[in-house]
């Protein structure tokens, strides 16, 4: 194996424990992506120097993310894996399955405390605390979900804008608001 692909499997294997996956997870991941071919449970043994029960529990770890693609070759009863070939897709794949493993649960669990009336002062301040929460977790998860349907180029040309956004925004607003605008723009003037 390369060194340029030994250090893309290790530092996956080490960043897997941060990311909520085994190292065994990450590494096994990163040998797939780096792979040109399709590879068989066999060849990750044999690549990785791990056990095939590792190898089993890892594949099965991944395909419950939904970050695997399984093929059949011609001639080959073994099942082969791969990555999406577009990055951009894995992202989305793995973002989704936080969405739907990290946040949507303490989504529902808010929503159902909220439906609670408080008992005391420390309850009401709670719940207050609460409905803040609830209701950035669920603008920012309708957010993605409305960023996820777009197709890749628009999405790069939005990421692209970066703080542009915010300019864009303005300039919006003072489309829709000219006499705002232009209060607001005197104000600054007589400021300077």
């Amino acid at each position: 194996m390369s060194s340029l692909r030994e250090q893309f499997i290790q530092h996956f294997g080490e960043m897997g424990s941060r990311w909520g996956i085994n190292r065994t997870v990450g590494q096994v991941y990163a040998l797939l992506v780096a792979s040109p071919e399709p590879l068989c449970a066999d060849d990750i043994v044999e690549a990785l120097q791990i056990s095939r029960s590792n190898v089993s529990m890892s594949i099965k770890e991944l395909d419950n993310w939904q970050l695997l693609n399984r093929r059949s070759l011609p001639g080959d009863r073994r099942e082969f894996f791969t990555t999406p070939a577009d990055v951009w897709e894995i992202f989305r794949r793995l973002a989704d399955q936080r969405l739907q493993r990290e946040v949507m649960p303490t989504l529902s669990m808010l929503r159902d405390a909220l439906l609670q009336e408080p008992a005391d002062a420390q309850d009401a301040h709670l719940r207050e605390r609460m409905q803040e929460m609830h209701d950035l977790i669920d603008l920012l998860s309708g957010w993605f979900r409305e960023v996820e349907r777009l197709d890749r180029r628009t999405l790069e040309r939005l990421l692209k804008l970066g703080s542009g956004v915010v300019r864009l925004l303005e300039m919006t607003d003072r489309l829709r608001h000219p006499a705002a605008s232009t209060t607001k723009s005197s104000e600054d003037l007589h400021g300077l």
